[in-house]
């Protein structure tokens, strides 16, 4: 055999030798299966603790007549109870912290949570207490209520929609357990609770949407 042949043999045995040594790290580094995400579809009766730390009121508001600004409350605390067969028996206590206001521009939120708008100091809290819940179907309704901003009482509404209820085990304490998770969507008029600066420049309607993750309680 000539050398450049038995060369070129040596060379292609390396090379699959090489290929052969790679195989398992190559099978190694492939990604593993997806696990698909699933919504909890079981009954979400019961009394539950919000969790303050997967829960927010976001809102969105008319800027200068051409667009609009977003925001949200991230410190909400509170408690509810729902029976879908029973509810007139259902309940909601919600209170927002003002100084949690985030518009994404600190300079912003130093304007909003001053005397001119909410006047944190003086209103530090905002609370909605239900009072009277009208189911539309198994996984949704209105809840109507009262809330209390910047020192006024005001009837509201909110859509609300079961967005999943079940038991999450895979969560550490102090979030796991059986959960359930809501979303409320409404319009407050400011001006209505006395928050009418600007009102030329900055809308008077606003758009809140309230996202729950909740714990239920031990029955």
């Amino acid at each position: 055999m000539k050398p450049l042949s038995r060369l070129s043999l040596a060379l292609g045995a390396g090379a699959l030798s090489l290929a052969a040594l790679a195989a398992p790290a190559v099978a190694a580094d492939a990604p593993a299966q997806l696990q698909p995400y699933t919504v909890q579809h079981a009954n979400p009766a019961g009394s539950y603790t919000i969790d303050p730390d997967h829960s927010s009121v976001q809102f969105s508001i008319g800027h200068a007549g051409i667009g609009l600004v977003s925001g949200a409350f991230t410190k909400v605390s509170g408690s509810f109870t729902f029976d879908p067969h029973n509810p007139k028996a259902d309940k909601a206590d919600v209170t927002v912290q003002v100084d949690s206001l985030t518009t994404y521009l600190p300079a912003r939120d130093k304007m909003l949570t001053g005397s001119a708008f909410f006047d944190a100091a003086q209103y530090p809290t905002m609370h909605f207490v239900g009072t009277r819940y009208v189911p539309h179907g198994p996984r949704g309704g209105v809840l109507h209520g009262q809330l209390t901003l910047h020192g006024v009482t005001r009837p509201v509404s909110f859509r609300v929609r079961l967005i999943g209820a079940g038991d999450v085990p895979s969560l550490p304490k102090p979030w796991g357990g059986y959960l359930s998770g809501f979303v409320a969507d409404g319009v407050i008029d400011r001006t209505q609770f006395g928050i009418d600066t600007y009102s030329a420049g900055i809308g008077h309607k606003v758009h809140v949407r309230v996202a729950l993750e909740s714990v239920r309680n031990p029955s």
